[in-house]
């Protein structure tokens, strides 16, 4: 798979099939502005998935749906602060801010969200001691979510991944897809990122390296 071109103004068309997921992932409160980890123009991106949301048959949302001192916030840990690393037993991990905390505000989708259109809504980062990122697989790298038997059993082949943030949940989302067998597509401008240290750049690295293609929302139609 290689990537589309986006050098001119000429961008390949691309026709949705009844074999496509748009797969949305995290547009919940606490990830958009005023949240406890806002990304930065958050919001912008939800118009235009929206927009892609009309286009396809089939829509999966993801939500993150930690419990109360998930392991993963920094104020489960004595000394430290958001945005600091420790290891646990799956490697290293990034602490956050309290978000998205089970049954709270924050952890609503956005109401601009057309969520009442998905077919499915995968929670993730249940698991007091585990993260999760990907909406495919936890950060152990082997709890997996159900979402790929899921999509086969639909006989859905063909993927196309939105929503928040790029170099995080939807990059280890868009990566996973690929690694389960599913062509695979970052929808870029339907996506933020937080990018810290570069790490937009890296995601898409990483997702380039996995064989994920890119596209614009205005390219897709029905």
């Amino acid at each position: 798979m290689t990537y589309s071109n986006h050098a001119n103004s000429q961008y390949n068309k691309i026709k949705t099939r009844n074999n496509d997921a748009l797969i949305v992932v995290d547009v919940q409160n606490d990830f958009l502005p005023g949240g406890s980890l806002a990304v930065k123009n958050g919001d912008t991106i939800i118009d235009p998935i929206n927009r892609l949301i009309e286009n396809f048959a089939h829509v999966v949302l993801t939500q993150d749906w930690h419990p109360p001192h998930h392991k993963s916030f920094s104020s489960s840990h004595q000394g430290k602060k958001p945005f600091d690393t420790i290891e646990l037993s799956y490697g290293k991990q990034v602490l956050w801010p309290d978000h998205c905390v089970q049954g709270t505000k924050g952890a609503e989708f956005s109401e601009k969200l057309r969520a009442e259109k998905a077919e499915l809504i995968i929670r993730k980062g249940y698991t007091p001691e585990i993260d999760s990122y990907s909406g495919f697989v936890e950060a152990d790298r082997q709890t997996k979510t159900g979402l790929s038997a899921y999509l086969k059993e639909r006989n859905i082949n063909r993927l196309f991944v939105v929503g928040l943030a790029t170099d995080f949940c939807v990059g280890w989302t868009a990566i996973d897809a690929r690694q389960a067998g599913f062509e695979t597509y970052l929808v870029e401008d339907a996506c933020m990122g937080i990018d810290t240290n570069g790490s937009v750049a890296a995601a898409l690295r990483d997702m380039q390296a996995a064989g994920v293609g890119r596209a614009k929302y205005a390219e897709i139609s029905a």
